[in-house]
Formats: C-alpha cells, structure tokens, sequence
C-alpha cells in the first residue's frame, strides 16, 4: 500500500505529545521538506522523497531506543509498501554497514545486520540518510549536526568513521548535483 507525504505528516501530527519529547517530529517533518528540494533538484518524485522523510524516525511512536526495528514493524503491520517500512531500517546506516551509525555500535539484531548489508541503497534512500544528518528541527551544516549528535549522544569508537562517511555521503551528492548541496538551502546561512 502507498503512503502520501499527508498521511505521513498526521501520523506525526497525532504523536505529538504522546512521546517523551516532539523534537524528533520537527526533525523528521525538516527532513522530509529538505528531500523533497534534493529530489527536485535530481528531477525524481518529490512526493516520495517528502513522505520517507517525514516517516523515517517513525518507530520513535513506539520506543526512542530501538526505532529503527520499530518503525520498520510498525509500517509492515499496516500493510504499507516495502520502501516506507524499509526507510525506517536504512536512514541510520551508512554504505551498507550497521557500525556506520552515530552514537556508538549499536547492539546486534540479524535481521537489520543482514537486511543493511545486502540491501541496495536507492536514491530516495540515500538522500534520506544525508537530509538525517542535516536537519535537527531545522536545515544545518553538516558539522552543526554532528556536533549536535556528539553532544546528545556522545563520541564512540566508530564516530570518526561516522563522520567520515557522512562527508564522502555530502560530497557524492555535490557531485551529482554539480554544485554544493547547501545552495538548496538558502536559509542555512541564517542557521549557522
């Protein structure tokens, strides 16, 4: 089953204040609106683009910790399309590799493992992992967000590696585009 950008935003809607805190759903509405300008900027479907954004952190209706495996859950319940539910395993993973993850090594699930190592990344699915990392409840460089997680969530062993692979993530789309990302993103010389 397909899932609009409208359904997805009152699904947000309806979590807020049923968390322990809404931050997550401006962060995840933030996302979807800076995909929706990557993917126009690509010439692929904006809508689509939009709806993963605002789906992606999902899972966090149900439990911060493990909202990956939830959300993943909670959308094949519903009946909805793999990409919806599969958007909630991949935006936390980067290049096929669940240690390349901020926040540490996270604890191992096989099902994610494997799914996040054999699964071919689309390109909805990699503008979704780089818009997580520009966006907190509104667009930022990618240092102020890594620097925003660092600070909540801490620095781990693989968090160089993290980063790392955030900046060649950046960068590839740069390439594609032609020009740097943040030119989308006019304001963000208002957020630095």
């Amino acid at each position: 089953m397909k899932l609009s950008s409208k359904t997805a935003k009152k699904m947000l809607d309806d979590a807020l204040g049923k968390t322990p805190h809404d931050g997550w759903i401006k962060h995840s509405i933030c996302v979807g609106d800076a995909a929706a300008r990557i993917a126009k900027a690509l010439n692929l479907d904006t809508e689509k683009a939009k709806t993963l954004g605002y789906i992606h952190d999902i899972g966090k209706t149900i439990s911060f910790q493990n909202h990956v495996m939830d959300g993943y859950n909670l959308l094949k319940q519903k009946g909805y399309d793999e990409e919806y539910c599969n958007i909630c395993l991949v935006h936390s993973y980067l290049n096929n590799d669940v240690n390349c993850t901020a926040g540490g090594i996270p604890k191992k699930i096989p099902f994610r493992t494997q799914f996040i190592q054999t699964h071919e990344y689309t390109p909805y699915e990699k503008i979704i992992n780089l818009c997580d990392l520009l966006c907190t409840n509104r667009i930022c460089t990618l240092e102020q967000r890594l620097i925003d997680i660092m600070v909540r969530r801490g620095v781990y062993s693989n968090t160089v590696y993290h980063i790392k692979e955030a900046y060649k993530l950046k960068e590839y789309f740069d390439n594609l585009l032609g020009y740097n990302v943040y030119n989308l993103f006019p304001e963000i010389k208002e957020n630095i």
